[in-house]
């Protein structure tokens, strides 16, 4: 086999260093190797688009192979094949010229073939006194032998890649329908919050979905939605804790007043719960208020907390401690940071000042910020899922799935 030298190409076509590497490369084919020319033509055609070429282009692979007379590619055979422009379009399903030559060249840029050219750019082979080939010109096939193991690989990639789109199209599509009957319920049925913002956020992520579907672009919206899902979830969840503690409290009082004859009738205010008194904040935080977000994930949305984390911020108590820093720089007063932290729980009220200095250079009065949200979380109206997102998008992030 011919590959131990570089040819350049006949006429006005360039040479590339590329091309040098290519044809340099073929030399280096170990010993004795072999490969079914059809097993690496299936592999390359899984590739194809990994390879950079087109249907057409594989209809002249498959011609050109047609060409060699044996089934196996081998390394001490001789691979070059020399069909001319006619019989080379015939067997590519009578292709016309300008399109032959034009995908003969994707070929060769793709590396699955190598031109041999001959010193007036002919095709032919030049033959002993026995009968055997001495030298040809024309097409030489051994990059599909010194790639077959590559082409493999891809072809399996692409497989794998093809396994998982349609997997996660699956998951996208039963988490869509989730999250759209679940604000659909929530709404029809009149449950407190601010459902509509919500829906929103949900309509804007379904007009985000590709119409041609990739694997890393169903990944991020499938993970976006999943995340609104949970979002969903919390909030339902809240609302549910909130009336089973209503109920919780007034079988609680009923208790006490029937134990206790001398108690006050219920038209007379008690001194401790009197007209005006300001409820307890002492209720135990909901799930979302112990910090319903994974930390990197809070952390892709917010990365400017870790500046004020001397040792980095590794766990919630770190987030906390650097919360408290940008408290301070932020001119938030500890009551307000305090009352979001009763409202919110610890671990929230961080990740809302965090959230903050993100949008610090929006915000006018941090500390009247956070106040607000923190008397819209009190009334059911605010939850941080919308405000994590939303980071995550303006700082272009991929959500990925932490834990």
């Amino acid at each position: 086999m011919q590959t131990g030298s570089v040819t350049t190409p006949f006429g006005r076509r360039p040479m590339t260093l590329a091309l040098v590497r290519r044809q340099a490369a073929l030399a280096e084919i170990k010993q004795g190797k072999t490969a079914d020319k059809w097993k690496v033509f299936r592999d390359a055609s899984a590739a194809m688009e990994l390879l950079g070429v087109q249907s057409n282009s594989l209809a002249v692979l498959d011609a050109l192979l047609s060409f060699y007379p044996e089934n196996e590619l081998r390394q001490d055979a001789q691979l070059i094949v020399f069909p001319s422009n006619a019989q080379l379009a015939l067997r590519a399903h009578a292709m016309a010229g300008a399109t032959l030559r034009r995908h003969i060249a994707i070929l060769v840029e793709a590396g699955l073939i190598v031109r041999k050219d001959s010193a007036n750019g002919k095709r032919y082979a030049r033959k002993s006194g026995d009968g055997q080939i001495e030298s040809a010109f024309g097409f030489d096939l051994s990059p599909l032998l010194a790639r077959a193991e590559e082409l493999a690989m891809l072809a399996q990639q692409v497989t794998a890649d093809r396994a998982a789109l349609r997997r996660a199209r699956e998951s996208l599509t039963i988490c869509r329908r989730d999250v759209r009957k679940l604000i659909t319920a929530a709404m029809e049925e009149g449950a407190d919050g601010d459902w509509q913002s919500v829906e929103d956020v949900y309509v804007a992520l379904v007009g985000r979905i590709p119409r041609v579907p990739t694997l890393a672009g169903t990944t991020a919206i499938l993970d976006e939605m999943q995340m609104l899902r949970e979002e969903v979830l919390n909030r339902l969840e809240m609302l549910e804790d909130s009336q089973n503690n209503s109920t919780n409290d007034a079988h609680g009082e009923q208790h006490i007043q029937n134990s206790k004859p001398e108690s006050p009738p219920e038209s007379e205010p008690c001194s401790r719960n009197g007209q005006g008194a300001k409820p307890s904040s002492s209720h135990q935080p909901s799930n979302e208020q112990r910090g319903a977000f994974p930390l990197g994930l809070v952390l892709k949305a917010c990365p400017t907390i870790v500046d004020y984390a001397p040792g980095g911020v590794g766990s919630w108590r770190d987030l906390m401690s650097a919360a408290v820093v940008v408290r301070s720089m932020l001119g938030v007063s500890p009551s307000a940071y305090q009352n979001a932290c009763e409202a919110l729980g610890p671990e929230n009220a961080a990740v809302a000042v965090a959230c903050i200095l993100e949008r610090a250079s929006f915000i006018n009065s941090a500390g009247g910020y956070l106040r607000d949200l923190t008397r819209r979380s009190e009334r059911g109206e605010f939850s941080l899922g919308p405000m994590i997102m939303a980071l995550l998008r303006a700082n272009g992030q991929r959500i990925l799935e932490a834990g």
